[in-house]
């Protein structure tokens, strides 16, 4: 099933989940803090699952589009050289054909000369065999990258016609998460938590993981902004992303697909700057020691910084 059906099915489980948490028409005692936050932290489970879902489409229609551009550019110097190639061919069989008429007079006249022609004629025969094995060469090559222009075109279309379905799963996924703030409301008094930045003392890390490990200690206190990677608000794979983007490392916005990118280590090998994955790869954080991490934890809170147990781990990674 694909990524955008898959997204698709989610977000109505989701809806329908979150749905029966909002208020209806039967009155009911009103739930308390303890029961309110365990049903916003089931719905955001949910919800950051299918952010992350969205989140790798994008990724996938990126590729696709980087993919495209690739074979497209190479197609059309192909496409020059072998109408080049095709041309020299029918140059040298009009010079072959002429040379021949021309000749065959004095061949008649001085049968000396038939060595000298023959000569000629099978060099420019030599030359029309060369230039015709150079043409089926690139005929072939021009029909393989042709074949995958049109394999890729076929993909991108069905992928942003995936996407433009999403279109309403993003005014869905919108919709739930309103909801969920009217339950945060509900329990705490405010949708959203206040962020602060941090004034902590950060450790000193050598190398890109240190840059790294700078950029997320930056973003603390900074929302939680689903499908983004900021500067001004992240969420658990645009933070990691971004900040081993400013260690001149690049990363997909998608936990599952970091953890395709990133050398598996055993938790005893940690060090900062490493990957922490959870929730079966729905949620991503920084390692930056002493058995913290810094990641993006869900709608309405901030970036912030948590001990590496705050779930637990599903694996660990090192990115290359």
């Amino acid at each position: 099933m694909s990524s955008a059906r898959n997204l698709l099915r989610a977000i109505v489980l989701v809806g329908f989940s979150i749905g029966l948490l909002a208020p209806g028409s039967v009155v009911r005692a009103a739930p308390s803090v303890s029961e309110l936050t365990r049903q916003i932290n089931k719905a955001s489970v949910e919800l950051e699952r299918i952010v992350e879902s969205y989140n790798r489409l994008n990724e996938e229609i990126k590729a696709t589009k980087a993919t495209a551009a690739e074979v497209g550019k190479r197609l059309g110097p192909l496409e020059q050289q072998l109408a080049q190639a095709r041309s020299e061919v029918g140059r040298l069989a009009v010079a072959a054909y002429k040379g021949g008429r021309l000749r065959t007079a004095d061949i008649l006249l001085d049968p000396g000369s038939a060595d000298n022609l023959a000569g000629r004629l099978g060099a420019l025969d030599q030359l029309a065999r060369d230039r015709e094995q150079r043409v089926s060469a690139l005929d072939q090559a021009q029909r393989r990258y042709t074949a995958e222009k049109a394999r890729l075109d076929n993909t991108l279309a069905r992928q942003t016609a995936q996407a433009k379905q999403l279109t309403d799963g993003k005014k869905k996924i919108e919709a739930d998460l309103a909801r969920l703030y009217q339950l945060r409301r509900q329990a705490y008094g405010s949708a959203t938590t206040k962020g602060t930045a941090y004034r902590g003392s950060i450790p000193a890390v050598s190398g890109q993981a240190g840059v790294a490990v700078r950029y997320a200690y930056g973003a603390i206190g900074k929302p939680y902004v689903w499908a983004a990677d900021g500067p001004n608000g992240y969420d658990c794979s645009g933070l990691t992303k971004a900040a081993w983007r400013a260690a001149g490392k690049s990363l997909p916005h998608n936990a599952e697909m970091q953890w395709g990118r990133v050398a598996r280590i055993n938790r005893s090998a940690l060090q900062p700057g490493d990957l922490v994955f959870y929730n079966k790869l729905g949620h991503v954080a920084l390692y930056v020691g002493g058995g913290k991490v810094i990641h993006a934890p869900t709608f309405g809170e901030n970036v912030k910084l948590s001990s590496v147990d705050m779930m637990s781990p599903y694996g660990y990674g090192r990115v290359r």
